[in-house]
């Protein structure tokens, strides 16, 4: 073989060589810098053409619970075909429990003393829901700032009559079985009678009625009960 064919041969050993080593370089690139979907910090591939793409996390539940929001903020829908919940005032006809807790409430109202509340909110992740967008610091502290003399008398008196009004049982036989107070929460405003409309005023005033008829729902304060007597929620908003 003469030199000028072996130098060519010796280069394009060479070349191949290099494609290789560099091949393998890029592979080992590929696997140290994206680690499998599921790793810590990667997310999941998005689903095929055609398939279903996960769903963003609902706010609030980025802790590792699943479950929808419960009805402290779900309105009655607009549906002219649903039948009309049944508005319940036998207090009779409640769990054991959820008249315990009622009746626990009542008595820290009547009471006069915010703080009397405390020990019924509870803490954790049974802690009563006060507000739709979460709060921060002491719970009691918080029904103090928004009852309007500044020292809870006043959100004392609203839950005192939301607790005293007609109630509504919600998603019974469910994981998200409640009793709510007012029935206004569940039930369609422009389907008030007038005795209804009476009970409703005992809450809100005229000018509150008509915004809530604007918005399509009651959306002033109402509290929820589990069944095994939890108080879920005391809560106002949209």
């Amino acid at each position: 073989m003469t030199a000028a064919p072996a130098i060519a041969l010796l280069m394009a050993v060479s070349f191949s060589l290099a494609l290789a080593g560099e091949a393998l370089a890029l592979s080992e690139i590929k696997r140290e810098e994206l680690p499998a979907p599921g790793a810590e910090g990667v997310a999941e591939p998005e689903a095929e053409k055609g398939g279903a793409i996960p769903l963003p996390v609902e706010p609030g539940l980025e802790t590792g619970n699943t479950e929808q929001p419960d009805a402290a903020d779900e309105a009655q829908p607009d549906d002219p075909d649903l039948p009309l919940p049944e508005i319940l005032t036998d207090l009779s006809l409640l769990p054991r429990p959820v008249q315990r807790m009622r009746e626990l409430i009542l008595e820290a109202c009547e009471s006069g003393d915010i703080e009397a509340l405390r020990r019924l909110i509870g803490t954790g992740v049974d802690i009563t829901q006060l507000s739709l967008g979460g709060i921060e610091g002491d719970p009691i502290d918080f029904l103090r700032e928004i009852s309007g003399d500044g020292e809870g008398h006043e959100i004392l008196a609203i839950l005192q009559e939301v607790l005293e009004a007609g109630y509504v049982h919600m998603d019974a036989g469910t994981p998200n079985e409640l009793y709510v107070w007012p029935y206004f929460f569940a039930y369609p405003l422009d389907k008030l009678d007038a005795r209804q409309r009476v009970e409703l005023f005992r809450l809100v005033t005229a000018g509150d009625y008509e915004d809530m008829k604007a918005f399509g729902g009651y959306n002033f304060y109402r509290a929820g009960i589990s069944p095994e007597g939890q108080w879920v929620f005391f809560v106002a908003g949209d």
